[in-house]
């Protein structure tokens, strides 16, 4: 469940990367001069290790690694590990919804009371004003149900199983914040949950089901699933470590059915590549629900950021457009990716570290996703 919020750390101070990045075989003909520069770089960001997936017109898929997948055996990251992708999982439901709306059986302005009647009648929020397409925009007023003083300690839940029903609940007892008035931008895990419950509604299986049956098996994505109440990970897996107290933390294991359609995927670096190059080279969206999925409003928490439904629009270089979307859990998983307009060129990075530098990994994947040929 992604959050706005930066925080930078000097890690290598605590857990070296002892590891030198590793990659895997480049094809004939393959510039690998970027790739090796960014991985390069990539050790001096402060994380405990980094999953690398690269795609290039010349150099195919490519997967890599720098630091440690696992600080306590020493195993090093080499690319192919599981991770939770946090937020990242956004665009993956908006693309079911919006394979709904393909199909005529949702439209994006189609309130939520009109799916779950009366759900939303408070002081506040009137579910009777709210469309599907500010669900997915972040434009509906709603808060952040991790807001709610439950969430404070968020260790306290860890086991915990939560309903997305739930979440819903928890956010309609807060005020509205000063940014979330109806049509403006304000991130809200709230929305995507809301949205997986509309998805159920009109389908009758949950979201995870319509993801794995839209998604997941028709691109043959094996290493991608909806962990339910399954507290680990897949293996080989990237652990992921938080900071607290001075004392640095393995938070890996983690019951996170609460973050359900706004975070709960995990997946792997290839698998999150070959979906966003498949969506953004037209293959799971008609072209008339893709072009809905790159309008995009301002948002107003990143420098030039835009927000569409379920992506993050950049143009860090003026007439260079990239999309994709970032993440974090509460495990400390992290997550950046950006592919182009056509698909053919990607990079997604996987991080085991709630704290790095975040400022250089993102100018990093910048710069490499722009040389990649």
């Amino acid at each position: 469940m992604r959050r706005r919020t930066s925080v930078v750390a000097a890690l290598a101070v605590i857990v070296p990367l002892l590891a030198a990045p590793a990659a895997s075989a480049a094809a004939p003909g393959c510039d690998t001069k970027p790739i090796e520069k960014a991985l390069k770089e990539l050790r001096g960001a402060d994380a405990s290790g980094i999953s690398v997936t690269v795609k290039s017109p010349r150099c195919g898929v490519r997967n890599a690694g720098v630091g440690l997948a696992d600080l306590r055996t020493g195993r090093e990251v080499v690319g192919n590990e599981h991770s939770r992708i946090a937020s990242n999982t956004k665009t993956w439901v908006a693309t079911v919804v919006l394979q709904l709306v393909g199909e005529g059986r949702i439209k994006l302005d189609d309130t939520v009371d009109h799916f779950l009647p009366g759900l939303i009648r408070t002081e506040h929020y009137d579910g009777r004003k709210i469309t599907i397409r500010q669900l997915l925009q972040h434009t509906s007023g709603l808060p952040d149900y991790l807001d709610a003083p439950y969430w404070e300690d968020e260790l306290a839940h860890r086991w915990d199983h939560f309903e997305p029903l739930d979440t819903v609940l928890q956010a309609l007892t807060l005020p509205p914040a000063d940014d979330s008035t109806p049509h403006r931008f304000s991130y809200s895990n709230t929305n995507y949950n809301l949205a997986g419950l509309i998805v159920t509604k009109v389908t009758g299986r949950g979201i995870g089901t319509e993801i794995k049956e839209r998604i997941i098996q028709p691109l043959g994505l094996r290493n991608t699933s909806w962990p339910g109440d399954r507290t680990t990970l897949p293996k080989p897996d990237l652990r992921s470590y938080v900071k607290r107290s001075g004392k640095l933390l393995d938070w890996t294991e983690w019951n996170v059915s609460a973050a359900d359609a706004s975070g709960a995927l995990v997946s792997t670096g290839a698998d999150v590549t070959a979906f966003f190059t498949a969506l953004m080279s037209g293959k799971l969206l008609a072209p008339a629900q893709l072009a809905e999925m790159k309008r995009t409003v301002a948002d107003p928490e990143e420098s030039g950021g835009r927000y569409g439904l379920g992506v993050e629009r950049y143009e860090s270089t003026p007439g260079f457009v990239t999309w994709g979307h970032s993440g974090f859990m509460e495990t400390g998983h992290k997550l950046r990716n950006a592919v182009t307009d056509d698909g053919r060129r990607a990079v997604t990075l996987l991080i085991g570290s709630e704290e790095f530098k975040e400022e250089k990994v993102d100018s990093i994947l910048r710069e490499l996703i722009r040389d990649l040929r």
